[in-house]
């Protein structure tokens, strides 16, 4: 049996916040185990990150607010500055450490081979264009010209993540939080990434339109055979979605494997809290 092809690879990451000192840089001595240097008062938000995504798999990142599971997402994409560590993006053959890119090869990557769904949609929407332009701004940036491709694929993008079409035009604050999200899947899916980031992108929404917009992300995946990333701190979103999770604490990976596994036999205390908090 084949093994799975890696396509993005974390090494030994880390983001802090803070000058950091010696009694700090090589492993944190807080007496209370956090993540707050005692001595200089830096905040380790990340620390010594190390994980593994494969082609088409969905890997889940679960923690509580402050776990670092938002940030370590953010030095994916770019959106933070990593401390320390390698991400190494796998194409064709070829590796490469995007932390070691320049600014203008970091937004190529960015824009051509990644899809990024925020929590916000204010984060991941253009509020000023219609949800079609929002669509064409991503196109464009790839360096298509073709209007009237443009307007077809996002017409296309549009019915595939179930927002009408006839509403193309509209601004996205005309939509709800749920079409929001919607038209933010849609946008992130019009390069045809290899890497889907979604953090926390049911956050705030009522159940039942959480459910439609699991399913479509679910469907997507299966459909379309993206690697996709999500973070959480709902464990019934990763439970659904999916292969393999990752729990953080104070920054620290503390537990990983298959999420059967991780969720049904928590071996970590922290882990079991979550778990049983959780029923």
């Amino acid at each position: 049996m084949n093994k799975p092809e890696e396509i993005l690879t974390v090494r030994n990451l880390a983001k802090r916040y803070g000058p950091a000192c010696p009694a700090c840089v090589d492993g944190l001595s807080a007496p209370d185990g956090s993540n707050l240097c005692p001595t200089c008062s830096t905040v380790h938000a990340v620390r010594d990150v190390s994980m593994t995504l494969h082609r088409g798999e969905i890997l889940g990142i679960i923690g509580e607010s402050g776990s670092g599971k938002s940030t370590l997402l953010k030095m994916m994409v770019f959106d933070e500055h990593a401390s320390r560590g390698e991400i190494l993006y796998h194409d064709a053959g070829t590796s490469v450490n995007t932390l070691l890119l320049n600014a203008a090869q970091k937004r190529n990557l960015r824009n051509q081979n990644y899809g990024i769904v925020y929590q916000n949609p204010q984060l991941g929407l253009n509020f000023r264009v219609s949800a079609g332009g929002n669509i064409a701004e991503r196109l464009l940036m790839k360096g298509t010209r073709d209007f009237n491709y443009i307007r077809q694929r996002s017409g296309s993008l549009l019915a595939r993540a179930e927002v009408p079409v006839q509403r193309m035009d509209e601004l996205p604050s005309n939509f709800s939080g749920g079409m929001q999200q919607r038209v933010q899947i849609a946008k992130a899916l019009a390069t045809n990434p290899d890497i889907l980031f979604l953090d926390e992108v049911t956050t705030g929404l009522d159940l039942s339109v959480q459910a439609k917009i699991l399913d479509l992300i679910l469907e997507l995946q299966q459909s379309l055979g993206i690697a996709m990333v999500v973070v959480t701190h709902d464990l019934g979103v990763v439970r659904l979605l999916a292969s393999r999770t990752f729990v953080m604490k104070q920054g620290e990976v503390i537990e990983a494997g298959l999420t059967d596994q991780v969720l049904e036999d928590p071996q970590h205390a922290y882990t079991q809290q979550l778990v049983s908090s959780s029923l």
